[in-house]
This record gives structure tokens, sequence and C-alpha cells, in this order.
């Protein structure tokens, strides 16, 4: 199974950048896995927040194929402890999916259609990050979950 994280717009701070790619050669060590940047959206003043939501929502979209499953990184989704998360992995492991597509939305969130698409919501926390936080927690809780069902030590580092 391949994981893909989608995400809006490229990450500005450095030091973010260099953390997230710390965690992306890590969790490629476990499992087949990319990191997709969706250009953000151009002239966004003159947009309201449900225009850039929709114009945002067709660029994610037009990168999920249809047998995927797509999970949503919201925050009105479910929480996991990091044990429960690596049980949620297995079970897509063990369904037998090609693709498992983790989506981080822009600063407004989803659109409808997204949101329609969608098969599963998780939030991280009930607090609010970034959506350029969001990318290196998840990606943090991504490796600690593979790491936890490949008996790797990290989770109790």
């Amino acid at each position: 199974m391949k994981i893909k994280l989608l995400v809006i717009g490229k990450t500005d701070e450095k030091a973010l950048e260099t953390l997230i790619q710390k965690y992306l050669i890590r969790i490629k060590g476990f499992s087949a896995f990319e990191l997709k940047l969706i250009p953000d959206i151009k002239n966004t003043k003159n947009m309201s927040e449900n225009q850039q939501k929709e114009q945002e929502g067709k660029r994610l979209l037009n990168e999920i194929l249809p047998g995927d499953k797509l999970v949503l990184l919201d925050e009105k989704g479910q929480e996991f402890s990091s044990e429960k998360f690596a049980d949620f992995l297995q079970k897509q492991m063990n369904a037998g999916l090609k693709n498992l597509v983790f989506v981080i939305g822009g600063p407004y969130g989803f659109s409808e259609a997204v949101y329609k698409r969608s098969d599963y919501k998780i939030a991280l926390s009930q607090m609010t990050f970034s959506h350029q936080m969001v990318r290196l927690i998840f990606m943090e809780q991504l490796y600690r979950g593979l790491a936890i069902l490949n008996h790797h030590p990290y989770h109790h580092i």
C-alpha cells in the first residue's frame, strides 16, 4: 500500500521544512510514501472563502484516483491515540488498498465536494494548528504509527 499526503501550498518556514524532510525519509524506511504539494490558489484576495475552498477542492480531487481511500485531516474528525492510529493503518493495509491518501486542506478547510468524496475524517487534536504545522505533526504521527507496526523502539524513546 502506498501512502500519500496531499497539502496545499509550500511550507514557508525553513525549520519546519527541515523537520518535514527528516520524517519524509524516516517514513519511506517503512512504507511507500509521497508528499504532494498542491500549488496555492492565486489572487485569493478577490475570492470568498467558499470560492477558495472550491478551487482548492478541484485541485485536490484531481489527485485522487477512483480506488483511493481518502482521509481528511479535519478538526471534526475522529481522534486516535498513537496506538489506535497504528491499528487504523494496519486495517487499511490488511484491506489490500493500493493507495491511502491523507489530505491537509488550506486555511479555510475543505469544499463540500471533498467532504463527499472522503472516506474518513481524522482530527489530530481539538486544538487548532496552522496548516503548515499540521504537516509536521501528522508526519511524525504517521512515522510513529508505522514504527509501532514494525516494532521499532521509536514509540518508546
